[in-house]
């Protein structure tokens, strides 16, 4: 676009936009443009106050804008021609308007408000940027997208033309675009923000309209701060840009404004760096408006906390201190921050100006109006519930500090000031002081450096004297420093004296110092590195025990045993002396238990013997101990001092230390043993826990092995808790050998070991030593370690002994049945054998495996019960030994077990594979394992037992062969086991029968002794083993079951319910036989059925799984249908009781799935009278009367409730069911239950509506299965007579409810194609029914019911006219007739949108090529005798337009061929219309046409006027011409495949046409002297309109096709009108394609047919005539490229000129016209026919009178003439005289006419051709000839010959006119004497004659050369003086020596000289004897 045009479009004003001059498309948000186009601005007004009425509904506020712009004032108003301040003001009030309507934007009436203004005020185009503030939060919505599509927004520089990918695409706008584009463009951040503020501004007027803001306020906040955070630079211009709008946030009032506020500033606090006069302004601005809106306190303080935390200022001032302070709840509100937030940059800021203002106070320079107090008040409330962090804590300690010395270091100050501070401060620094203690004491020890001043001192001492650790700051006289720094001091003496000096402070209570001052200072020093101060710290310690509780005085003792470190240091010795007494003679040991036993697990590794030296510090502690009185005070050490005693006494010293361990592990066991159980029970946790902790050092590493065999000792001593002991004994030394695993399963013990290992015997005295030996020597001790455990381990296996409940000798070892003590004792036999399996590779790990099998399980069967729990438990899932057996266990133990097998004796085999035996079940169950490896294991265990003779051997036999398979897929062995047994389903003869059914009754009754796990197992084996032995066999496992659900559902495990699950599974086709053999087994599953009890979540209940078991195949192999009745029976009772939906919906799909006979359903549905069912209307009247006569309504009561409910939850399970058989018999009783529903019933039953709908429905599913075609159905099917359709009919008209009327119209379309005739008998009152009711209801369910009756009833009236009677066809189309009629009466209670689906439903379901047209003329009669009768005045023609436009719509939804099939037989049926309404004659003389009657009564005449009869047919016709020029027709017929599909029908559409412009043109004759002329000639020109309209349609092709089918109809009026159509599109200017070209061709010879044809009526004339100019066209189109198809009109046409042929002067023009187009087309073709042809058109045109009768005769022959002498001039020069002689001729006769004349121009331009065409060869001679002839009778043609020679001399070449010179000079020389030859005639003339000839001659002079020219001028000369020459040749020479002189000039002087002599001498002759000269 250039820079103008850029600068005219920003100059065009919104008015001038060409959308606006558009009527195609209209901008709209609601509509589609095209759509929007049709919307008038009434519609559009009426949309708008729709949705304005809808929003004052909402917010009264609206109200305002309905005078301005929702009234019939603003309707009127255009803007573009209204004044500035008119439009000033129109645009506040919409942008008012618009900011009101923001919040509701996506609310549809705000929406409706805005199509208003679009369509009348344009805001789209001038009020955009308004329109966008509107709608801009919701940019994210497809409506945004709708709004942006209508602004004019394409040119570059518009200002949102970034919006213009919005537009194109049609995608919401992104938010990352919106910020990018908001911190790009600052004026769009503008743009919001004053969008914000002017919004904020109009409805703060209004009060509570802060809900309307909250969306602008919400889409403000997050684009700004996001805006802010996205932006990387001009940071500095955003806040710039955005600080005045900051400002306006703070002040205001509205809560939503001020939030968003606060989070900009906190955003632009993160991003930008502010100077610090910028954020004191701003934090000062936030503080001072803290308090306007209170629900915002806390906010607006986290947005100064942030910041002030981000900015960092130096200092806000003191002014904003007192604002802040006044704040209400002000540090309640900063603690609730506290909690999640660093508050402390504002604490900074405060806590200084709370201490200078509280010393203010003092002084009384606090500020005016304030509470002196609230400054204390303030600090105390921070220093008790805030926690001051980021070092503040000390920086209020240095405020404390540095202003109270400031103050009192002041001269002159007063003792009473003094003390008034210390009062204030006194409570601060002890608040201080107690929640940071130690804060305080590092401030002032920091000021104590510092200070010098003996003045400043004595202060300091003062200011201590106020904290109540005063006394941890005096100065000690033997270390010059504080006790503080003297406890700390790096000297080991001064920290002694320090404790000494605590000492002394203890005992005199001195003050100032804090009791937990003194307490830390002892427990520290407890901890000190020097045993020396240590020492001292015990010292001090016993003397403040009392003030230590005996929780902290038993950690910290016991602390330093943890610490000591004997071997190192023998110091240690003493104060673990000190220690042990302490403890020792702490009175609560022996009231605690737990605390006696910390001490007694933290003292027992210093009582054990790890050295044998008695001097060592070691030895001499654990005698110490043993001797200090904590053998007597806890049971546990009891005996130990006389037992150390005596090992010390008889042990030798190098044994000691293994003999004294020995003693101490027997001696502790045995304690434990038999002491208390409880308290011994938790001693032995506190052991276990102490024996977890990781070992050390040389004393825990020990200690770890002595609790370790004192706990395994235990193992088999302790009574109570003896197992859950045990487990952790074995858990804590299955976790210590797994962490050695590595070193445990390497190591080599010696062979002489392994006896030892066998033995029940205590871990050898010579190991003990080697293992302390090696400690001693910082050896590495894993081996060691890894030997103890062994040793621990095997003590374990001993000590473990099986519990007197074990049940050993049962078949199964079930853990689920077991005691818990066996469980226990089960679990750990698994966790032994696994975890000695896992070290099975080392020699003693394999002795251990010996020795556990022969300890727990020396018996084979034992042995491999055990082994049975060990390959089944991993399926356990209710697990009830709380452990888990792995799969690679399970797989271990299942090769060893195989091992095993294979090893042992066959009698033991037999035993194993007996039933007593739990082996091959087990095993067989893992063949369904999901792990390949386990599969392969239990085949090789079954291997090892093949061919042992058994009960099982059948199924081992037959597995074993195939371990491949089972061992490639987990489901082979099952599918393989059904296959075994599925011999049992057949006959019972066989041999095997027997046996195989024994085998599985054994395998089958494992259920009841397994485990549930094992049985669930099983039966997942056996899954595909079904018949009903095996359903019989588990019935009693089954009802068992159900009975635990029923009293112990808890009890019920997860197998069990599995096992449930998977038994119902056996209800299927195979057993359910059983249940009419088997009673029983019917009533086990009906309880089923009835048990409801959820057992586990996420597993169905057992309800549920047996309901699914009622499958199709299950059903319908239950043989007795009483069974199947029972079944069905007890589905409709649970779901009449049920109150599950799962239930419910299980048991309907269920129904839906069985095959069901009906007349199960039909016993179920009867009464309980059981009433029979009834067939005809007589019976059922007849029985109605009996009921009424024997019940009374008790009876109808007790039936009542129940017994409805029941019968409505049948029928909608009757709704989807498909497999009904026979459903034919439910149709009586349905009927006899529709007749019961339509009884009176009392009011309790309720209403009976919904059954009714369900009886419809039932009743027309029945009907769809019986006819799934809609077609009859035999009367061996179904008995017409049982149907009742007047009982439908009776349901519809007694019924108020819609549904039902619906229901009963599906039914009865359904029934119309089914008994056509009962349907038939009603069809008007179903349709006068629908008209009135149904089709004014507004829902899709009724417009659906609607479709279906027209689709179903309708249909059967048509198929009931087959053709074959004229008047059952009549009769038909009368009742379609009055059903179209209903239809459309019923049309303007429609709602609009349902009217034309429902109107195409109908006509397509009648057949839109029979009836359309009758829905039209209907339509019209009811706009002409209704619709115009009620329309305004001025409404008649928008009315009119808008019904069209329905028509139309509706013709529009039909195939092309069906809407022109209906206008030719409208047409058809206006022609058979009489022209007037006859006079009212009796019935007698009535004389109406046979057509007429015959003719189908639409409208009827005699209801109507004449005038409606009028309108009527002008309607008709009217409409018919728009309906072929709408876009939707032209659309409808491009889309359907153009017009080549019509076939025909549009030739018949236009003789249709042509026969009713006929028949009008008529009427117009006849009414020619009528006043309804006007009509007719009105009507008339519609009827050429519709022509024009249908010519236009058709294409070429199509349009040549039936013009050439028109060109032999037999009216000429046709024949000439369609010539008239085909040269008017022969006239257009169009370049055809070949194809259509060669179409046209082939209409020559018709055309040449109609030329020929002769026939003496003038009409045909005037066809011929047309024809003959429809062939020029033709020729003139086309003739150029096809020349060959044009000789034959040139030959007709000539034989047409013949002089011979009479014809009329017309058709002898046209005849001209063609011959001429076609001679000048055919050129060369045309010579052939130049003999016919020239001599014809010359002698016609020498017949001047007949030429000269019509000027276009004339014309036509000049025309015909001279296009072939411009074509042919070379082939003419045999005619050439006679053409020369007729031009001459001819225009003498048009120069009588006049030079402008046609005929004179014509004539003027032949002459021309003639002479500049035809070479001098050919036309010289012919000029020679004609001359000769001309002369006889020159008169007025001399002239005209002489032109035609000089133009030709005009153009004649030199050589030419060199080589003719003489010719031409004798023809000259002839001509010239012309005046001789003719003296006697007039001189005028004669003159002019000559003048003619001359002026020919000059012209050829002209052209001559000097050399040729002098001759020539002698020889004139001579001509003119010879002797015997006439005088008249002189003068005729002078004449033209003048005419030359005057054309050469100057030039003529050259031939002048030899003139003057011979004038002159004639001149004298003249002069002397004049006379004698004439004489």
């Amino acid at each position: 676009m250039t820079s103008l045009a850029q600068q005219l479009q920003r100059l065009a004003l919104p008015q001038s936009d060409r959308s606006l001059l558009s009527r195609d498309e209209v901008a709209s948000l609601l509509f589609d443009p095209k759509e929007a186009a049709t919307v008038d601005r009434d519609t559009a007004f009426a949309i708008g106050c729709t949705g304005l009425e809808e929003l004052l509904g909402i917010d009264p506020s609206f109200e305002q804008f309905e005078a301005p712009l929702f009234s019939q004032l603003a309707k009127t108003l255009e803007r573009s021609v209204q004044t500035k301040a008119v439009n000033r003001q129109l645009d506040e009030n919409i942008s008012l308007f618009l900011i009101h309507l923001s919040p509701y934007f996506l609310l549809k009436p705000a929406q409706k408000c805005l199509e208003w203004l679009i369509h009348r005020f344009h805001i789209h185009l001038y009020n955009q940027d308004s329109l966008i503030a509107c709608v801009l939060p919701y940019h994210e919505t497809r409506i945004f997208v709708r709004v942006i599509q209508l602004l004019k927004i394409n040119n570059p520089k518009h200002k949102w033309f970034w919006l213009s990918p919005v537009k194109q695409h049609g995608v919401p706008l992104a938010r990352g675009t919106l910020i990018t584009h908001c911190y790009k463009d600052l004026g769009f951040m503008d743009f919001i923000c004053s969008l914000v503020t002017k919004s904020v501004k109009i409805f703060t007027e209004y009060p509570g309209s802060s809900a309307q803001l909250r969306v602008l306020l919400t889409f403000y906040a997050s684009t700004i701060v996001s805006a802010i955070v996205t932006a990387e630079d001009k940071l500095d211009n955003i806040v710039a840009k955005l600080f005045p709008y900051i400002q306006k946030g703070l002040k205001s009032s509205l809560p939503d404004y001020r939030a968003a506020t606060y989070m900009i500033i906190c955003q632009i606090s993160v991003k930008v760096t502010m100077e610090d006069t910028f954020v004191n302004s701003l934090a000062s601005q936030i503080i001072k408006t803290l308090t306007k809106i209170p629900s915002l306190i806390k906010d607006g303080l986290g947005c100064l906390i942030v910041l002030m935390q981000r900015q960092k200022p130096e200092s806000l001032g003191k002014k904003p201190f007192s604002h802040l302070c006044n704040v209400p709840d002000l540090i309640t509100i900063l603690h609730g921050i506290s909690e999640k937030h660093d508050i402390s940059p504002l604490l900074r800021y405060m806590l200084p100006h709370l201490v200078v203002s509280i010393i203010n106070h003092v002084t009384g320079e606090e500020t005016e109006g304030m509470d002196g107090q609230i400054y204390r008040r303030h600090l105390e409330a921070i220093l008790s519930n805030i926690s001051l962090k980021n070092n503040l804590d000390h920086l209020l300690a240095s405020l404390l500090f540095e202003e109270y010395i400031s103050y009192s270091s002041q001269e002159e100050i007063h003792p009473d000031k003094v003390s008034l501070l210390n009062e204030q401060f006194l409570p601060l620094i002890r608040l201080l002081e107690s929640k940071y203690p130690r804060t305080l004491d590092i401030v002032l020890e920091d000021r104590l450096k510092e200070i010098t001043d003996l003045k400043k001192q004595e202060l300091f001492h003062q200011f201590i004297s106020l904290s109540t650790s005063g006394g941890k700051y005096q100065f000690l006289a033997d270390s010059d420093t504080s006790l503080m720094l003297s406890l700390n001091h790096p000297l080991a003496p001064v920290r002694i004296l320090a404790i000494n000096h605590l000492k002394n402070i203890m005992k005199t209570s001195e003050e100032n110092v804090d009791e937990s001052f003194i307490k830390e200072a002892v427990l520290t020093r407890l901890g000190d590195d020097s045993i020396d101060v240590v020492l001292s710290a015990m010292n001090a310690f016993k003397i403040f025990r009392q003030h230590f509780s005996s929780e902290v005085t038993v950690s910290n003792l016991l602390n330093l045993f943890q610490r000591a470190e004997l071997s190192k240091n023998r110091g240690w010795y003493e104060v673990l002396e000190v220690a042990a007494d302490i403890l020792i003679k702490e009175e609560i040991l022996s009231e605690n238990d737990q605390l006696s036993n910390q001490v007694v697990v933290h003292l027992l590794p210093f009582m054990i013997i790890v050295s044998d030296d008695m001097e060592s510090a070691e030895m001499k502690i654990a005698i110490y101990l043993s001797k200090s009185g904590i053998c007597s005070l806890h049971p546990l050490l009891r005996g130990w001092e006389e037992a150390l005693e005596n090992v010390i006494k008889s042990t030798d010293s190098r044994k000691l230390i293994g003999v004294a361990n020995q003693r101490m592990i027997a001696l502790l066991a045995d304690n434990i043993s038999s002491g208390d159980p409880s308290s011994m029970l938790k001693m032995v946790e506190d052991l276990i826990s102490m024996g977890e902790k990781e070992c050390f050092s040389l004393k825990q590493k020990v200690t770890f092995h002595v609790i370790m065999a004192v706990l395994v000792s235990c193992c088999s001593s302790l009574k109570e808790a003896h197992f859950p002991f045990a487990i952790r004994v074995f858990s804590l030394l299955q976790k210590k050998i797994k962490k050695l695993e590595s070193v445990i399963t390497a190591v080599e013990i010696s062979s002489e070991w392994h006896f030892e290992l066998m033995m029940d015997r205590e871990i050898p005295v010579q190991l003990w030593a080697h293992y302390i030996e090696q400690l001693n020597a910082a050896q590495r001790v894993v081996v060691e370690d890894s030997v103890l455990l062994i040793f621990s381990l095997k003590n374990f296996i001993h000590a473990l002994k099986a519990p007197k409940s074990f049940p050993k000798d049962d078949i199964w070892w079930n853990p689920e049945q077991l005691e818990e003590d066996s469980r226990a004792y089960l679990r750990l036999l698994i966790g032994l054998f696994e975890m000695i399996l896992s070290g099975a590779d080392a020699i003693h790990f394999r002795v251990m495996m010996k020795l556990f099998i022969k300890v727990h399980l020396e018996d084979v069967f034992q042995l491999f019960k055990f082994f049975s729990v060990l390959w089944t438990y991993g399926s356990s899932l209710s697990n009830p030994l709380n452990c888990s057996v792995k799969t690679a266990l399970q797989t271990q133990a299942l090769y060893i077990g195989c091992a095993m097998l294979s090893a042992q004796k066959v009698q033991n085999k037999h035993q194993l594979a007996s039933l007593s035996s739990p082996v091959v079940t087990s095993l067989l169950i893992n063949l369904g394992s999901p792990v390949k490896e386990v599969r392969r294991a239990s085949i090789l265990c079954l291997q090892a037992l093949s061919g042992v003779v058994s009960r099982f051997h059948l199924v081992i036999d037959h597995l074993v062969p195939k371990t491949e398979e089972i061992t490639s897929d987990a489901t082979y062995a099952a599918q393989d086991l059904a296959a075994l047994f599925e011999e049992l389903q057949r006959e019972k003869k066989l041999k095997s029968y027997q046996k195989l059914s024994e085998t599985l009754k054994n395998l089958l009754n494992c259920v009841y002794s397994c485990p549930s796990y094992i049985a669930k197992d099983l039966v997942k084996v056996l899954e595909e083993v079904n018949n009903e032995m095996v359903l019989s066999q588990l019935l009693p496992m089954v009802e068992q079951l159900l009975e635990k659900i029923q009293k112990e559902p808890t009890a019920v495990l997860k197998d069990e319910a599995i096992i449930l699950h998977l038994i119902l599974g056996k209800y299927n086709e195979y057993s359910a036989s059983l249940l009419h053999k088997d009673p029983k087994s019917l009533d086990i599953f009906i309880q089923a059925v009835h048990t409801t009890k959820e057992l586990y979540t996420g597993m169905p209940t057992i309800q549920i799984t047996a309901l699914e078991k009622i499958t199709k195949p299950f059903f319908a192999a239950i043989s007795d249908e009483k069974v199947q009745q029972k079944l069905l029976r007890m589905l409709f009772d649970l779901l009449v009781n049920c109150k599950n939906s799962h239930c419910a919906q299980t048991i309907s799909s269920v129904f839906k799935g069985i095959s069901v006979n009906a007349e199960q359903v039909r016993i179920e549905l009867e009464p309980p009278d059981k009433t029979k069912s009834l067939g005809t209307i007589q019976q059922t009247r007849r029985q109605k009367m009996q009921q009424k006569k024997l019940q009374d309504l008790e009876s109808v009561q007790e039936v009542g409730g129940s017994y409805w409910q029941r019968v409505t939850l049948i029928l909608e399970l009757l709704q989807h069911k498909k497999k009904l058989k026979n459903p034919q018999i439910l149709i009586p009783t349905l009927f006899n239950l529709l007749s019961r529903s339509l009884e009176p019933l009392p009011p309790e039953q309720g209403n009976m509506e919904y059954t009714k709908q369900l009886i419809l429905s039932c009743l027309l599913n029945i009907c769809q299965k019986l006819s799934p075609d809609g077609g009859k159905i035999s009367k061996d099917v179904l008995d017409e007579e049982k149907f009742n359709v007047e009982l439908i009919v009776q349901c519809i008209r007694v019924s108020e409810m819609p549904q039902t009327h619906h229901h009963a119209l599906l039914l009865l379309g359904t029934v119309a194609g089914i008994f056509p005739d009962k349907v038939l008998h009603n069809i008007m009152s179903i349709f006068t029914f629908m008209g009135a009711n149904v089709m004014r209801l507004d829902d899709t369910y009724s417009f659906q019911v609607i479709n279906k009756t027209v689709k179903m009833v309708i249909p059967a009236l048509i198929q009931s006219d087959g053709g074959d009677f004229v008047e059952v066809t009549r009769n038909v189309e009368g009742v379609v007739v009055k059903i179209i009629n209903v239809f459309v009466d019923a049309l303007p209670h429609v709602p609009e949108h349902r009217r034309l689906p429902i109107l195409v439903q109908l006509v397509d379901t009648l057949g839109a090529e029979r009836f359309l047209w009758i829905l039209l003329v209907l339509l019209f009669e009811q706009y002409v005798t209704k619709t115009v009768l009620v329309a305004a005045y001025g409404e008649k023609d928008a009315i009119l337009e808008a019904d069209t436009e329905f028509w139309i719509s509706v013709c529009c939804e039909f195939s092309v061929q069906h809407q022109i099939q209906s206008l030719m037989n409208i047409l058809q049926y206006l022609i058979k219309l009489p022209e007037e309404k006859e006079e009212a004659v009796p019935k007698a003389v009535s004389t109406k046409s046979e057509s007429q009657e015959q003719m189908l009564q639409i409208f009827n005449i005699d209801t109507h006027t004449n005038k409606q009869l009028r309108h009527l047919k002008f309607l008709s016709v009217s409409f018919m011409s728009q309906l072929l020029a709408s876009t939707r027709f032209i659309r409808k017929m491009v889309e359907s495949g153009g017009p080549q599909v019509l076939k025909g029908l549009e030739q018949r559409l236009l003789e249709t046409v042509l026969g009713y412009i006929n028949t009008v043109a008529q009427s117009v004759e006849k009414n020619a002297d009528k006043l309804t002329v006007k009509f007719w000639r009105a009507l008339l020109s519609k009827a050429y309109d519709m022509l024009d309209k249908v010519n236009a349609l058709l294409p070429t092709e199509t349009f040549i096709a039936v013009i050439k089918g028109l060109l032999g109809n037999p009216l000429p009026s046709v024949r000439r009108k369609a010539l008239d159509l085909l040269n008017n599109k022969l006239q257009q200017n169009t370049s055809w394609k070949k194809k259509i070209v060669y179409r046209f061709l082939k209409l020559v010879p018709v055309l040449l047919a109609i030329v020929q044809h002769k026939k003496m009526v003038e009409e045909q004339a005037i066809n011929r005539q047309t024809a003959l100019y429809t062939l020029k066209l033709l020729c003139k189109n086309f003739g150029a490229e096809n020349p060959g198809h044009f000789v034959p009109v040139l030959n007709a046409a000539v034989k047409l000129i013949a002089p011979e042929t009479k014809e009329e002067k017309n058709v002898l023009g046209s005849a001209l016209l063609c011959v001429a187009e076609v001679a000048s087309t055919l050129e060369a073709l045309a010579i052939p026919q130049l003999p016919s042809l020239m001599p014809s058109l010359l002698t016609r045109m020498k017949n001047t009178s007949e030429l000269l009768s019509g000027e276009v005769y004339l014309l036509s022959a000049l025309a015909a003439l001279h296009k072939v002498v411009e074509t042919l001039p070379h082939f003419i020069s045999p005619y050439l005289e006679g053409v020369l002689s007729q031009v001459v001729h001819l225009e003498k006769i048009t120069s009588e006419m006049g030079s402008a004349s046609q005929a004179n121009v014509r004539v003027t331009s032949l002459k021309k051709t003639l002479a500049t065409t035809l070479s001098p060869r050919v036309l010289l001679p012919a000029i020679n000839k004609t001359y000769k002839q001309i002369e006889k009778n020159w008169k007025n043609h001399m002239g005209p010959f002489m032109s035609i020679l000089q133009e030709h001399i005009g153009i004649m070449k030199k050589e030419e006119l060199t080589s003719h010179q003489s010719q031409l000079t004798i023809f000259f020389l002839e001509a010239l004497d012309f005046r001789a030859q003719h003296s006697e005639s007039d001189l005028e003339e004669i003159g002019k004659t000559e003048n003619f000839i001359i002026d020919c001659l000059v012209a050829m002079v002209v052209k001559l050369s000097e050399v040729t020219f002098r001759p020539l001028f002698f020889k004139l000369f001579d001509w003119a003086k010879t002797e015997d020459a006439p005088k008249d040749r002189l003068l005729t020479f002078y004449n033209l020596a003048d005419c030359i002189a005057e054309k050469l000039k100057g030039l003529f002087t050259l031939f002048a000289g030899h003139l003057v002599k011979p004038f002159a001498d004639t001149l004298n002759q003249v002069n002397i004897s004049k006379t004698a000269f004439y004489q």
